[in-house]
């Protein structure tokens, strides 16, 4: 593996019972096929340096939230030869409840971050509910922490984490969403987080109905798209298809950890 190229592993942790129209903006109602959400965290591993992207929830909130939690986290990771104290860099996509909690899972990590997204959760936009109800006081409140810490690093817009690793804003999900551009031996393969939460949204331009802006949210199709080396190399942030279109990490970890910097099955 060169310098510059990165395994990536798609972590999942919980589960989510829905409806196809739930998942559609100005979708049919009567369209009640059963549509769940997948929830992961993912690893960037390269020769000597490993990103985590996201951070997921622990199980205090999944009963919160009415979510099926399955394996915390950091079991996950440790199941892959992730030890959660070892990480020293961690990419938030965006700060909603299941991609910014589980406390202090990464102590002694960096954390990667939007200063749109910053703005957005401590701003303004908190003043109603209908913008606030997918983020916890507990998880921004922790993020001020770690700034005050010294263990926040900004982004505006593009930029490099490594080499063979950018960042790119593209907003709509939130006002400060980001999407992770990885290089592998495949070619660039993109984590699109909630930029798409299934396969659905970004090949059908149809737009998730949790959202700050349509605008942006279609726009950052069409950026996900431009950015990975194919359709195929676009990896969305809750679909359960993920479990069954790329191999498992290992032996045993099947529907629980695969990896996505290889070519995805049939």
């Amino acid at each position: 593996m060169a310098s510059d190229t990165y395994e990536i592993y798609a972590v999942k942790y919980a589960h989510h019972d829905r409806r196809a129209h739930e998942n559609f903006l100005q979708s049919d109602p009567h369209d009640t096929a059963p549509m769940p959400l997948d929830y992961f965290v993912w690893a960037i591993v390269g020769e000597s340096r490993t990103f985590i992207l996201d951070t997921g929830f622990d199980a205090a909130m999944a009963r919160k939230r009415g979510r099926e939690f399955l394996t915390p986290p950091g079991d996950g990771l440790r199941m892959i030869g992730i030890d959660p104290d070892s990480v020293k860099d961690v990419i938030i996509s965006h700060m909603h409840y299941d991609h910014a909690g589980s406390g202090e899972l990464f102590p002694n990590a960096t954390y990667h971050l939007q200063d749109r997204e910053m703005a957005f959760c401590t701003g303004r936009c908190m003043c109603h509910p209908q913008l606030r109800r997918s983020f916890e006081e507990d998880d921004v409140m922790a993020m001020i922490g770690r700034l005050f810490r010294g263990r926040v690093q900004f982004h505006d817009g593009v930029d490099e984490l490594a080499p063979g690793i950018t960042v790119h804003h593209v907003g709509g999900h939130t006002a400060g969403l980001q999407v992770v551009r990885v290089k592998t031996e495949r070619g660039w393969v993109v984590l699109a987080a909630d930029a798409s939460h299934f396969y659905a949204n970004f090949e059908e331009m149809r737009a998730y109905p949790t959202v700050y802006n349509v605008g942006d949210m279609l726009e950052g199709f069409a950026t996900v798209r431009r950015l990975a080396s194919s359709l195929s190399h676009v990896v969305p942030g809750h679909d359960p298809l993920v479990l069954t279109r790329y191999p498992a990490a290992k032996p045993g970890l099947e529907g629980i950890v695969v990896r996505l910097d290889v070519a995805p099955k049939g």
